[in-house]
């Protein structure tokens, strides 16, 4: 089964990092992906740019709304996701821990993921 791991956390906190604080997490980050990206679980990994990059399409008017920046108020901010793919959802976890001990703060939130086409393949 293949998983869709999202990071949240606080953009300000984030943002706030020094360059080698951010490089050491990073750093951290990579220790934990390299073992499982060598054992072929690892899918794409992606960081996002902060919300401030962001547009939204509100689709709920007619016409739809393109606005700048995220739709959405929160404390927490999807700053990126890993795609993994383990036996079962306690691997998952198991993933996110280890991300969790690299990168403490904020959230992991883990979902199952149907695939839907992937285009990467030459669809």
């Amino acid at each position: 089964m293949k998983y869709a791991v999202f990071c949240y956390h606080s953009e300000d906190v984030v943002c706030a990092w020094s360059r080698e604080h951010e490089e050491a997490v990073m750093g951290k980050l990579g220790a934990v992906l390299e073992g499982h990206a060598k054992a072929g679980r690892l899918g794409p990994v992606a960081k996002l740019m902060p919300t401030t990059a962001a547009t939204t399409i509100r689709k709920d008017n007619e016409p739809a709304i393109v606005l700048d920046g995220p739709f959405a108020e929160t404390k927490e901010q999807l700053l990126g996701f890993f795609m993994i793919d383990c036996a079962s959802l306690e691997e998952a976890v198991a993933f996110a821990r280890e991300l969790g001990e690299a990168n403490p703060g904020g959230a992991y939130e883990i979902r199952p993921v149907e695939m839907f086409q992937d285009w990467s393949a030459g669809a």
